[in-house]
């Protein structure tokens, strides 16, 4: 099974991609980091151009990857309520995509994707990291932080729909 999380926003949408593997003679059941990165927009672009450059390059993203499921950050508190606007649409477009493509879309918190990883609800972004980085074999902590909370969101998905 292959999950595609998202951390939704305007100037940098992250995206992490992760396969749920079965050993066939062992039985277990291993994590594998398949891509992950940002979607990064210009702010010198428009409103629309920027929600479009979201759309294509996770259209672009679905096609190589092809995700059974797509997990996405859960945008439910904000301390900027400038960006609450910016980040809706850029999740709007992002169901959209999804919907497009005909993927089911689950959502998840910051808080659930930290307990998931960490086993604490109120992990720091460091402690989330570290832990990616064993839980995925990654050579490196995966940066920036949206792709590697896109990543966190990904794993929840896998645990908590399987």
């Amino acid at each position: 099974m292959i999950i595609l999380g998202i951390d939704p926003g305007t100037a940098s949408t992250g995206y992490g991609v992760v396969e749920k593997i079965k050993n066939q003679k062992s039985k277990k059941l291993t994590l594998k980091c398949l891509d992950y990165g940002v979607i990064k927009t210009s702010p010198n672009s428009s409103p629309g151009e920027r929600l479009r450059l979201i759309n294509n390059e996770l259209s672009k993203i679905i096609k190589r990857c092809r995700p059974h499921s797509m997990a996405v950050e859960n945008i439910y508190f904000f301390k900027n309520w400038k960006t609450v606007i910016p980040v809706s649409q850029a999740e709007g477009v992002i169901l959209l995509t999804a919907a497009k493509n005909r993927i089911p879309v689950y959502k998840f918190t910051p808080l659930q994707a930290k307990l998931v990883i960490t086993g604490n609800g109120r992990a720091e972004k460091e402690d989330v990291q570290r832990n990616l980085k064993k839980i995925l074999k990654l050579k490196e902590i995966p940066k920036p932080d949206d792709a590697a909370d896109a990543l966190a969101i990904a794993i929840t998905c896998l645990v908590k729909i399987s």
